[in-house]
């Protein structure tokens, strides 16, 4: 068997239970089972790469399938508490499919599709010893067998990232799929997963029947993709290596139900497993790169990448993005798309980065040359740091007078988010040596932009005035204390920055702090 309730799920399920970092996502199963055999039995769930979605799909498909006795690996799980536990377990037959399996191999989507396609054949007629003519369409294959099944339709729109694909390709497999699980009778659940959401916003479309759930809309199945809070904290109880406030600032960043802070899992899983927190996710899977999203037109999301890259929210309204969206060119569908991807987090109408992980991700793209007037702004932000820790100041004002000049297209002169997006670009490479935060809560308020040194030097506070002396922009500092939060460091710059509006020239002032 290539598909039929073969075992390859329960293999995999023993698998995932052997692991070190192991959390038991199978109350999923109890969200499924009220799906079964109604007219309402279709589900997508899509998800970034590397969010749980083949550990569930092989998860379900042990659970339902009635090829294999599974009572064993269930009975200590969560889901076994749970009231109709028995009335689902190894009842049903199981067709599982991992579409991302082959593809590689294959050399055009009819050689895909027809291994796809004798695979199938070859388990009914050997199951069902049943006839199939070459006129025969899919669904007769199961018609005739006068026999139910789930399908888990595992990584559904993997082919759709092989650069043999047409368009016409792409109609033909969802076609294909339609006639495989939509309104037949012999379908008692079908579960597809995958990254990308399918097209339905038109009746005509081929998969309208699916129920839809991403990370842009989900609140019902998000709790079973990623890790939630108290699932890493509970990690951190059993594996005290990596404290859980660092494994938050890299990992956390996305929402589950009721707000609840969620992270990514497979990070999360590779950082407690190594015992050290480095990029893990980023770096996988062909759409991974976030300049992917971006590069067809840069200028259309340039600001708001800057604007969440200096840690200010981007208010907008998302329609969402499809499998069968053909080019990301306007600025909803890039921002839909990388909210999907997982590279940015949607969130009460607001756009966030999600965390440390991809703040670095983010900073690399802003560092491309596509970005235009902002790439040159950051190519000079290593003078800026240079001048800032030599005291200086009429070069750092000179060098942000610049950087101001070459953004304005990009930045108001009289809008304080846009001052501060344009220091956070005068200041990025700063980052690789300090942990900056801007707006940071210290003493009586909150001071611009905090530097704290990750290794030697100096820790650093930028206080921004408009139509004021740097002077003055010290003095705040030293009267709202904002060197308290700093205080631990030997040595403490205060930086005060000034813009007048009317002649549009910046001023700088740089003090060394004495604690003593």
């Amino acid at each position: 068997m290539f598909y039929l309730n073969v075992n390859k799920s329960q293999r995999m399920l023993k698998k995932y239970l052997r692991n070190k970092i192991y959390v038991d996502k199978s109350l999923l199963i109890e969200e499924i089972n009220p799906y079964l055999d109604t007219g309402d039995n279709s589900i997508c769930i899509t998800r970034p790469r590397r969010f749980g979605k083949t550990y569930n799909a092989n998860m379900l498909a042990a659970y339902y399938t009635k090829g294999f006795d599974s009572k064993e690996l269930f009975d200590g799980l969560k889901i076994s508490q749970c009231g109709d536990y028995l009335t689902h377990l190894n009842q049903y037959n199981v067709i599982y499919i991992d579409f991302s399996r082959g593809a590689g191999q294959s050399v055009s989507y009819d050689e895909y599709i027809s291994t796809i396609k004798d695979k199938l054949q070859e388990d009914l007629k050997s199951q069902y010893h049943i006839t199939i003519e070459s006129y025969d369409h899919v669904y007769d294959w199961f018609d005739k067998t006068d026999d139910s099944f789930i399908f888990i339709l595992d990584e559904w729109d993997s082919i759709f990232y092989k650069a043999f694909m047409s368009e016409k390709d792409k109609i033909d497999y969802l076609e294909f799929l339609k006639d495989l699980v939509k309104d037949q009778s012999y379908v008692v659940l079908t579960y597809m997963t995958g990254v990308l959401p399918i097209a339905k916003y038109s009746s005509g479309s081929a998969l309208n029947n699916f129920k839809e759930f991403n990370f842009i809309n989900d609140q019902k199945f998000v709790d079973y993709f990623g890790f939630n809070e108290d699932e890493v904290k509970d990690l951190c109880t059993q594996y005290p290596g990596i404290k859980y406030d660092e494994l938050e600032y890299w990992y956390d960043g996305y929402y589950g139900r009721n707000d609840k802070k969620l992270f990514n899992p497979r990070s999360v899983s590779n950082a407690m497993d190594n015992g050290y927190l480095e990029n893990y996710w980023t770096e996988t899977g062909p759409m991974s790169e976030i300049s992917d999203c971006i590069k067809n037109n840069v200028d259309a999301v340039k600001k708001d990448i800057v604007q969440l890259v200096s840690g200010i929210p981007v208010k907008i309204k998302l329609e969402g993005y499809s499998a069968t969206d053909k080019e990301l060119k306007s600025r909803n569908n890039i921002l839909s798309a990388m909210v999907i991807f997982g590279f940015l987090t949607y969130h009460n109408g607001c756009l966030y980065i999600p965390n440390h992980e991809l703040m670095l991700k983010y900073e690399q793209v802003l560092s491309q040359k596509n970005m235009g007037g902002v790439y040159d702004v950051v190519k000079r932000s290593e003078q800026i740091l240079d001048a800032t820790l030599n005291f200086e100041e009429n070069t750092l004002a000179k060098l942000i007078e610049e950087s101001h000049d070459k953004e304005i297209d990009l930045f108001s002169y009289n809008d304080e988010n846009s001052m501060a997006c344009l220091l956070t670009l005068c200041y990025l490479k700063a980052r690789d040596d300090y942990d900056i935060k801007r707006e940071d809560k210290t003493g009586k308020g909150r001071c611009d932009m905090i530097f704290r040194p990750m290794n030697d030097g100096p820790a650093i506070i930028i206080e921004l005035k408009v139509d004021a002396t740097p002077e003055s922009a010290i003095q705040q500092i030293i009267d709202k204390n904002y060197m308290q939060e700093v205080e631990d460091y030997n040595e403490i710059l205060l930086v005060g920055i000034s813009y007048n509006k009317k002649d549009k020239i910046h001023k700088a002032k740089i003090e060394k702090f004495d604690a003593k």
